[in-house]
């Protein structure tokens, strides 16, 4: 009977630590095509992002695209061409906010790219129509907007908080409002694909400075997700070390101010809820010394014990 009882005990555990490692299994693959800020206009903000086994990628942000792509391929990433993952691979784009560095690389390459969707808030939509794809600055890929259309993509207005299913994928997307040097906006895009989630933060400056809620707002919405262990990680910029003055962010974070939002999320979903949570950093602002000192200071003040991934170019990880 005593030998039953420990077979029956160790099926028992062996049967709990497969759900176990079931319930961690990776619902997300990211292939980074950039991850900068600042200068380097080959690795520039741009994250394709896919479920686990597909090829169904959307890319958020699109800072870089030909240049990382090349990277992801030099490292085994990919054995297919250039061209095949720009118009097969990339099943659309979701832009945060309208500055360059994070719209070049979808500018640039539109020529080259098939037909798909770009989606984006509707402020953000307006500028990229009227200062980019109008037949002056760029010919007019899109389905609306100045000059001739050429109906190459599909420019989708997102509604804030509403969740909108990502044409040709197995995901759906919500926005959420961000302020990067008020009024001005950015967008954070919560991807979810089954019961799993990932939340993508565009430029963003906290709160305090911003003298904004947004990023409180955004914290009170997925501090659930993080309870029931269903949000896979965060992607969030810091752009500047900690001596950066606050007039001069220019609607970015600092390490300081990454944590001091980490709290307030933590207090929201629980004490002891973020820890070994994935943070990815996104955004850093060269030079090479500034990036160094940023991540020694993030390191230093990390007191709730998150995970800080920082992503490199054309190399791909799971969530």
């Amino acid at each position: 009977m005593n030998l039953f009882k420990r077979l029956l005990l160790c099926f028992i555990l062996v049967t709990l630590n497969a759900f176990s490692q079931k319930d961690q299994k990776s619902s997300f693959q990211i292939v980074p095509l950039g991850v900068k800020g600042g200068i380097d206009e080959k690795n520039l903000s741009a994250y394709l992002l896919a479920p686990v086994h597909t090829n169904d990628y959307i890319c958020l942000d699109a800072g870089t695209i030909n240049a990382g792509i090349e990277k992801a391929i030099e490292n085994k990433i990919f054995k297919v061409t250039t061209a095949e993952v720009l118009r097969k691979y990339i099943k659309g784009y979701f832009i945060s906010h309208a500055h360059l560095d994070h719209v070049s690389g979808l500018i640039i390459n539109s020529p080259a790219d098939s037909s798909k969707t770009v989606y984006a808030t509707e402020k953000c939509m307006e500028m990229m129509e009227n200062h980019y794809f109008n037949d002056q600055t760029w010919a007019n890929f899109g389905d609306k907007g100045p000059g001739t259309p050429l109906k190459k993509y599909h420019f989708a207005t997102l509604k804030t908080n509403l969740e909108t299913p990502i044409t040709n994928t197995q995901m759906t997307v919500k926005a959420f409002p961000l302020s990067h040097v008020n009024p001005f906006e950015s967008t954070a895009f919560l991807i979810k694909n089954g019961d799993s989630y990932v939340l993508y933060l565009g430029d963003t400056g906290p709160d305090a400075v911003e003298k904004s809620d947004n990023l409180k707002n955004l914290w009170t919405t997925v501090a659930p997700l993080i309870k029931n262990k269903q949000l896979k990680g965060i992607f969030i910029e810091v752009s500047f070390p900690n001596e950066q003055p606050d007039q001069f962010l220019f609607g970015h974070l600092t390490p300081n101010y990454l944590m001091k939002e980490l709290h307030v999320l933590e207090e929201l979903a629980g004490k002891g809820s973020l820890k070994d949570f994935n943070i990815i950093i996104t955004h850093l602002k060269p030079p090479a010394k500034n990036i160094t000192k940023l991540k020694e200071q993030i390191k230093n003040q990390n007191n709730l014990g998150v995970k800080i991934i920082y992503p490199e170019q054309g190399k791909r990880f799971e969530l």
